[in-house]
């Protein structure tokens, strides 16, 4: 039943999301308001594994500080982010670089140029600075990171003593990238890769960002290389490892929370979600990953264990 009525609530929201675009002029005081404290919260997850893990693992923390919560899944930051502006939302896992520089092509235009860096105060300060006027709150980030990242097979890199990408660049080998296809033009992938490292990119095989088709490529030796992310708990299984990004190609996506800084933007709130930066790393992360995609656990069971054994809930 819980199941059944989660469905037709996310259903519902969706329809009033894909109507939103913001806050009006009629509601342009609220971005200015005193920071809220309600205490019946929408926390939002994006409906991949690490989104659902998170948005699990919020819910549980501001339920054990007194709010009740109700976890929605909404299928992209495109309807996300407006329902969070006017309070349909009230709390979303994010991360910092990216999320900076959406807002900001929101603000500017596609063709912008990026305010996030690998600099987490950087990408801070430009996050908070575009969050503000549309009455977002940016939590702190904590210790988790979730970018993109580059793997090789272990046997590879044992023969060309390959540790980092640096490492990678000097050896001078012909690497065909298994990729999106948009990793030809984006400067953290094939241009970024050629310039900062001197690698020599000479294909990019389009099978996607950490498909199972793209490790496999790499582990059959079709392809030298795969794109895929920090917290990919399933390199192992396909005899991959990833390569340091040792020049730090890469911005600074670590994981935080912004809120509806008028329904969630107290003290309280910030109390609660920041205990989980205390202890929650880019491993751990992986890890939870794993036993969602890989065991078939439950994100609500694989997030309330993990807070437990962290001391974050009570035993049951």
């Amino acid at each position: 039943m819980r199941a059944a009525g989660a469905a037709v609530a996310a259903v519902a929201f969706l329809g009033l999301a894909a109507c939103t675009s913001g806050p009006s002029l009629e509601t342009r005081a609220a971005i200015t308001a005193s920071p809220g404290d309600s205490h019946e919260l929408t926390i939002g997850s994006a409906g991949f594994t690490e989104s659902e893990l998170l948005a699990q693992m919020y819910a549980a923390l501001l339920d054990h500080a007194g709010y009740r919560t109700h976890v929605v899944t909404v299928g992209n930051r495109e309807l996300y982010e407006p329902a969070l502006e006017v309070g349909q939302i009230d709390v979303v896992p994010e991360y910092a670089a990216t999320f900076a520089d959406w807002l900001n092509a929101k603000n500017k235009g596609s063709k912008a140029p990026p305010v996030a860096s690998p600099d987490i105060e950087t990408t801070m300060a430009a996050l908070r600075r575009l969050a503000g006027p549309r009455g977002l709150t940016v939590l702190p980030a904590g210790r988790a990171v979730d970018q993109n990242a580059f793997a090789v097979s272990a046997d590879y890199a044992r023969k060309h003593h390959l540790k980092t990408l640096s490492d990678l660049g000097r050896a001078k080998l012909p690497v065909r990238l298994a990729a999106g296809d948009e990793c030809v033009q984006r400067p953290f992938c094939a241009p970024g890769l050629k310039k900062r490292y001197g690698i020599n990119i000479t294909a990019i095989d389009p099978k996607g960002v950490g498909t199972t088709p793209a490790k496999q490529a790499v582990q059959n030796g079709q392809d030298q290389m795969v794109l895929t992310t920090s917290t990919d708990a399933t390199l192992d299984r396909f005899g991959l490892v990833l390569l340091t990004d040792d020049k730090k190609l890469q911005n600074a996506d670590y994981v935080l929370p912004v809120v509806n800084r008028a329904r969630a933007g107290g003290a309280g709130t910030a109390a609660a979600l920041n205990r989980l930066n205390k202890v929650l790393t880019t491993a751990d992360l992986a890890y939870l990953n794993e036993q969602v995609d890989s065991w078939r656990r439950l994100p609500a069971d694989v997030a309330r264990n993990y807070l437990t054994s962290k001391g974050l809930l009570p035993k049951s």
